[in-house]
């Protein structure tokens, strides 16, 4: 990439823009400054990107035809075999298409990104190959990964297989299809608001978003620094604790960690302990949000009396924080989505981590394309100008600390109890709008992240664990841990995986 010195005119335009008056005299001195500095750009475009390289062979994979699709989950299929043997031997393992697995085509389900291919690949494809995984493809996401619904991405809406014109949840959409539909054992999803957790309740498998930066994000597609998780999706508890060991531990390159050696631990080894002894939380506030449907909200208290049958201590907590945690992740979006995906093309400025070049550089080409985002992502890329033209960052910096005092309000309230219950979304699977409109995709796009985007910015565990059914639909029960302490999350929820038939919670509305 060649970046030639600007023109005088290039030069005042921008003071413009930036309200400085300029001189003749200055507007020399500043493109003379400048040429006099190109020779940096210069050498860096001749220095190697030092890209961590691919360790195992591949070919393209292949977009499968309508008729090997028929849910519309899959954005391509491959056959990408790792070592010889390991824990993961014999697993099939898709991965949200947000992250980078060299030689293959990945959308992120925007058709600015389409035909793009990533040259690296990302940290946990290396993980799951090392631990003799198999990567059989790629799964839809919604288009830049901007939606807890299913209609967005650019390939075309995805489909539930448990109910026709019924939305699977999102943004890691095809991610639980595929699980549901047996295709994959096991999938990788990504967390900013609840993408992993909202797409397992709906679909009834188990979600796990873990603690912030315990699984590295290197090579994967970023929507905002401070809020990005990738984590397992399966179908039962053991195989999750299975992948989340393969995955856990930091790379040397991602900086997402909330200390400087995250606490890693042989997850499986919390199976089978039961739950006796341990001591719940209901927290009320994650019940009743005006959105919130009463049958969901019976389900899952329903859900959490059957814990103490199983010798668990289960009390209902009032907490108001975990709405104002809600406000804050607001805040804290209306800028944040933007300024990172959208403005720093994926990658923002100084998160310290891996940038591939290749992929903020695709990116950016959005600007050029802008009229073919959809209704939800033009919303809040005008959104996100707007306030910053309008309060120069003041309610993103306001969120920033309202997050510190909410996570230090959770972290008193573990230090009490082993866990945090509630349900994980609000509202039941539901039907696709004939008409989705702008106003349709805006809603469908926002809805249900009430209880899941808190400990996206608090940074706690959070697991989705299937407990009922409401009309049919699965109902998802969300567990919330401290920091680190997933084996607890593992414990409680194969304890109750094992110890009651969920589908027998059954709540017919009226």
């Amino acid at each position: 990439m060649s970046v030639p010195t600007p023109t005088p005119d290039q030069v005042r335009g921008i003071a413009e823009q930036l309200g400085i008056a300029v001189s003749d005299d200055e507007v020399e001195a500043y493109r003379e400054a400048f040429a006099a500095t190109r020779f940096v750009l210069e050498r860096i475009d001749e220095l190697p990107d030092f890209l961590p390289r691919a360790k195992y062979p591949r070919g393209p994979g292949v977009r499968p035809p309508a008729a090997e699709n028929p849910y519309g989950a899959w954005y391509v299929k491959t056959d990408v075999t790792g070592a010889d043997d390991g824990p993961l031997a014999g697993k099939r393992v898709v991965l949200k298409d947000t992250i980078c697995l060299a030689g293959v085509p990945m959308m992120d389900g925007a058709s600015v990104l389409e035909g793009y291919v990533p040259d690296t690949d990302a940290t946990v494809v290396t993980r799951i190959l090392d631990a003799g995984g198999t990567i059989v493809g790629k799964a839809v996401c919604e288009y830049f990964s901007f939606s807890s619904a299913g209609h967005t991405s650019a390939t075309g809406r995805v489909e539930s297989p448990l109910m026709a014109g019924y939305s699977p949840g999102g943004s890691s959409t095809g991610s639980a299809v595929l699980l549901l539909t047996g295709e994959a054992d096991m999938a990788l999803g990504g967390d900013q608001a609840g993408s992993i957790r909202i797409p397992s309740a709906a679909c009834g498998v188990y979600g796990m978003k873990p603690t912030w930066g315990l699984v590295p994000y290197t090579g994967i597609v970023s929507s905002e620094f401070n809020i990005d998780h990738t984590g397992p999706m399966t179908r039962d508890v053991a195989g999750n604790a299975l992948l989340l060991e393969a995955l856990a531990g930091p790379d040397g390159i991602d900086t997402r960690h909330t200390t400087p050696h995250p606490r890693v631990h042989a997850y499986t080894e919390a199976l089978g302990r039961g739950a006796e002894g341990m001591r719940l939380a209901v927290i009320e506030e994650g019940f009743g949000w005006p959105a919130s449907m009463p049958e969901v909200d019976a389900t899952v208290r329903e859900a959490a009396r059957r814990f103490e049958a199983l010798g668990a201590s289960v009390e209902t907590v009032s907490f108001p924080w975990h709405r104002d945690a809600f406000v804050a992740w607001m805040g804290f979006a209306l800028e944040g989505y933007y300024t990172n995906l959208l403005v720093g093309n994926g990658f923002g400025v100084n998160h310290g981590g891996l940038f591939v070049t290749s992929l903020n550089d695709k990116i950016a080409g959005w600007r050029e394309r802008a009229g073919e985002l959809p209704y939800n992502l033009r919303y809040g890329a005008i959104t996100g100008q707007y306030m910053k033209d309008v309060t120069q960052g003041h309610y993103h910096a306001r969120a920033h600390n309202l997050a510190r005092q909410a996570t230090a309000a959770y972290d008193e309230l573990l230090a009490r109890y082993d866990l945090l219950l509630m349900p994980t979304v609000p509202q039941k699977a539901r039907p696709y709008p004939d008409d989705i409109g702008v106003a349709e995709t805006i809603e469908l796009a926002l809805e249900n992240i009430e209880n899941t985007c808190p400990f996206n910015l608090t940074h706690h565990p959070a697991m989705s664990i299937p407990c009922g059914l409401v009309d049919g639909c699965p109902i998802g029960m969300m567990l919330v841990g401290r920091h680190y302490d997933e084996p607890t999350i593992y414990r409680a929820a194969h304890a109750f995986e094992q110890g009651v038939d969920w589908k027998t919670i059954a709540v017919q509305s009226d």
